[in-house]
Formats: C-alpha cells, structure tokens, sequence
C-alpha cells in the first residue's frame, strides 16, 4: 500500500502556516493501517505539522500527528509558550523497538514503506532512536547476508534516529525465527543439548547454559558460534558502529533476558505459577553431580528437587517453596538452588566475555527479567526456578549485577509500567518491590540502569503516569528508556495519542497532567533533532 505520509524541511514562519497548524489541531491521530501495518481501503494521505517558533525566542519545536483528508500533506511550525529552566536538563534516551519481523524469517525487510513512516513520526515527535532486533537464525539460516537489517539500520540513519542493535541469540513463536539450522541439526542428533523439565519436556528457545563450552555444534561451542556472529556483525556494521549505533544489547536467554525457561514459552508472562526447574538435560544433571559429589553428598546430585510444584501451581501446592519448613531452606535446597543459579551467573559471564572481547570499549547492555508474582513470600519461588536466588536473606540480584559491573554492561529492566495494584489478587506479586531491589542492586555496584515496558499491547494512560514517575523519581538516572513496540496497535487512534502525550509530558516535566494536550490539540515536543540537523524528509 502508498503512504500517506510525507515529512518536509520545517519552513518559515508564515500567516499561512500558522492557520494551516490551526485547522490540524482538530485532527484524528495518525491510525495504524495508515502507515501500512493493515490494509483496508478507506484510507486518505495524513500529514505531520509544525509550527515555527518566534525569532528570537527559546526554541522549543513541536509535532502534531493529524489526519484531515487533505490531498497535499505539509509541514508547519509551531512554538510553545511554556518553557523553563528545568527543559534543558536531560531526560533518559527514549527508543522505540522496531516489529521483531522488520526483517523476516527469510531475511526480507517486511512493511518497509511503513517502518520508514512510522521512524520520520518518531523523528518529528523527538524520541531519541529505535531498537533494532537481530535474530542470529536469520543470520545463520541465509548463509550470512546482512542486507536487510542493514537496508532497515539505514531507515533509522536516513530518518535521524540513533539505533540500538539487540542481537538476539534465541528462537521466537510469534513472529517465528528458529535456531540457526546449525543448531537444529545438532538438537536433532542429541536433544538434550536443549533445556529439560522434570517430565522430560523440551524447550526450544535456546540452548542450555551446560553445552556452552561443549563442541555440541558441528565441532564448535555456542560460545564460538556466538563470537562468529558477533564478529560478523562488527564487521558489517562498522559504519554504523561509528555514527548511528548508540549500544548493542546482548540476548543472555529466553526472550533475551538472563533467565530459564522456567514457564511454557505461550505463558511466562502472564503466568501466575511458580515455573519448573530446568535441570533435567544430561549435561545439566551431570555438572549437578559432580558438584554434589564435591560437596560430600552424592545423592543430592540425583535429580532436582522431587518436591517442587508444577509450573501453573502455587507454592503450597509442593513442600519445596512452602514459607515455612520448605525444603529450599534445608541444606540441600540451600545447595541445590546455589548450584542452580550458579549455572546461570557462569552463563551470563562467558556470553559478556565473548562480547566485550568482540566489541571492546563499545556500550553493552543486557536484559534481566522481573518476575514478580510471589515476591511477597519468603521463598519467592518464581524467581528461584528463573535462576535468581532471591529467597529471604539473599540477593540475587546484586549477584548478577557484579557480572554486569565486571563487563562494563548495562542492566535492561522491563516493567517500568506495572503497578502492584494491578496485579492478580492471590498470587502475592509486587514489581514495584522487586523493581526497587534491582535498582539498588545495580546502583550499588555502579551499573548504568535502562528500561522497558512490559505490556505486549500497548501501555495505557495509567502505565504511562507509572513510566514516567518512575523516570522522574526512583530511577532518576535512567540511562535509556525503550517503549515495544512499534505496529497496528502502536499507530492506532487509541493508542498514538497517548504516547504522543507521554513524549511532551517527559519533554516538558514540570507540565501537570491536566496542562497536556488532549487528541483535539497541537501537541508540542522538543525537536532537538530538527534542530541539530537542517534535514529534509523525503517521500516514501
């Protein structure tokens, strides 16, 4: 589908521009089949508008998404009125993930026309860049050729955005990418290269911690498989590496956090149960063997615990996470779940060693997960199948924060969103608790902190007022905040406006809520990237 979207060089201000603005204000915002992420034929040409500030002035450069059926879409300028001292300190870095299907399974740019749209929106709007996701079996699986992610990493460039690279070293359901075919070959000949439940179930989103050093892969480690891809991408993406890409976030797991497979893929985020341990692989079970037998009690390298519930039930449900007299504080639970999390650290440590050796001085991040159902118990049982042991008395959070701090990497921490009086009564949850512990966790071992939404549709007006509380508040010296993701729902009438309004509120902090704009008026953001660059947008 043609779009409708064409954003031109801000122009001068003039009588003629100024009514032109006025007319827009009372505009729809832009909907997401305009840009192309749905068809339907009922569409007309949108526009984005500027006013231009008075000569003279403190400039603060604003965007308003409208549509008004025009045939002919313009730019105009526009000042804000309200501006303080307090605009010219500066906010996290706001990024936009792109669609995990930028570039598809068959490595080719999908809905191009409306990505490069949608990142000329963001440009306008002032947010800082976008999160590009790179899928190792992608990669792999096309023999190597990075034209289409270096076709979309050039969009962002084009559009002024900076880009933050996610190399993404796990499988994905939805959209689906495999492991490399490297990968599928070796899982056939020995499935137990993948993690295993305590019924033998596989899960196929990455490989287990266990194989890391293992020539399981055609003769070569997943750790030489990954710096090969690493490699491969410095190399193509030198250019970029020097201008454009701000940071390189580093997949360390499932969904790319550092964390088990604890949950069934379909519902580890909206899951209320305590997961499962995954430990039940040969080699797993071998390495838990020969440290049982280090520590003097051989039978407690035998299994994983017998007395640990399924994934989808409660602590109660079992003896091992009960609050009191659970087996987790016995001192075999106390080995196995140091043993246990002690697999994990190791992994994260030897993947950010292959990083840092790769990629040298450049910024690193990686993502951790917030497992918050059952934080208010004593055994938090969730986090201990995820691989943290953050049981009463410990934390495992400030352990992971020493590897971070080791490699010089920063901590992404999704669920900057959620708030506890909206989660499930019963289940004993508490992100702002446990987001809390992972902030002093990091500050204390001066690990640069960033952050991510959690909710998979779209964050409402009341996660937008949490987001930007806690940006302004608990986790002042936010490195970056990224906002996922960008599609149909993300353009949408019910959602665009919300998010615009979100930008202008981070923009212009002291603003109280009421003083926003609503739908029916120009929203005003700070446009520090027009301003930086006297660059025209072309025509898509």
């Amino acid at each position: 589908m043609e779009l409708g979207l064409v954003v031109k060089q801000a122009v001068a201000a003039t009588a003629t521009a100024t009514a032109t603005a006025t007319a827009a204000a009372k505009a729809d915002a832009i909907p997401a089949r305009t840009l192309g992420f749905r068809d339907s034929p009922r569409i007309g040409p949108r526009r984005v508008r500027f006013q231009p500030p008075a000569s003279g002035a403190w400039r603060n450069r604003a965007v308003r998404a409208a549509c008004d059926g025009s045939s002919r879409p313009e730019a105009v300028v526009h000042e804000i009125a309200k501006a303080t001292a307090k605009n010219e300190a500066k906010p996290a870095r706001l990024y936009v993930g792109l669609p995990l299907d930028a570039v598809s399974a068959g490595n080719v740019v999908t809905h191009g026309k409306a990505i490069a749209a949608g990142m000329r929106a963001l440009a306008l709007l002032g947010v800082d860049g976008v999160d590009l996701p790179i899928s190792w079996g992608v990669f792999s699986n096309s023999g190597g050729d990075w034209s289409s992610y270096l076709a979309v990493a050039a969009m962002a460039r084009d559009a002024g955005l900076r880009l933050r690279v996610s190399l993404h070293l796990h499988a994905h359901g939805r959209p689906q990418f495999p492991l490399p075919q490297l990968v599928e070959r070796a899982v056939a000949a020995d499935p137990d290269i993948l993690f295993t439940d305590r019924s033998g179930g596989r899960h196929r989103e990455c490989l287990s911690f266990a194989v890391d050093e293992l020539p399981v892969l055609d003769g070569k480690t997943p750790l030489e498989a990954f710096e090969e891809f690493f490699q491969s991408f410095r190399v193509a993406f030198t250019d970029l590496m020097s201008s454009a890409i701000t940071d390189i976030t580093v997949g360390l797991g499932p969904n790319g956090e550092l964390r088990y497979p604890s949950f069934p893929s379909s519902g580890g985020k909206s899951s209320t149960g305590v997961g499962e341990f995954q430990c039940y692989d040969k080699y797993m079970m071998a390495d838990l063997k020969r440290c049982a037998e280090e520590a003097g009690n051989p039978l407690w390298g035998l299994s994983g615990p017998h007395d640990a519930p399924a994934y989808d039930r409660s602590p109660d449900s079992g003896t091992f996470f009960k609050d009191h007299g659970g087996s987790w504080e016995t001192p075999y639970g106390q080995f196995f779940l140091s043993w246990y999390s002690g697999k994990l650290l190791s992994h994260a440590d030897r993947v950010l060693s292959v990083a840092s050796k790769v990629f040298g001085d450049f910024p690193l991040s990686a993502k951790v997960p917030l497992v918050h159902w059952w934080h208010n118990t004593r055994s938090r049982p969730s986090q201990l199948t995820t691989g943290y042991y953050n049981a009463e008395g410990r934390d495992g959070y400030e352990a992971v924060a020493e590897i971070f701090a080791k490699h010089s990497c920063a901590m992404i921490v999704p669920g900057i969103d959620l708030s506890d009086a909206e989660q499930p009564q019963g289940a004993r949850s508490s992100p702002e608790s446990l987001l809390t512990q992972i902030i002093r966790a990091c500050k204390k071992q001066g690990v640069r902190i960033s952050s991510e939404n959690s909710s998979i549709v779209g964050v409402g007006s009341v996660g937008f007022s949490k987001i930007k509380e806690k940006i302004m508040g608990e986790i002042s010296g936010l490195d970056s905040f990224t906002y996922n993701r960008m599609g149909a729902e993300f353009f949408s009438p019910e959602h665009w406006p919300l998010f615009t309004q979100f930008i202008l509120s981070m923009s212009l902090p002291e603003m109280d809520p009421d003083d926003i704009p609503t739908d029916e008026e120009t929203l005003s953001l700070p446009m520090k990237s027009v301003a930086e660059k006297d660059r025209q947008m072309q025509a898509v």
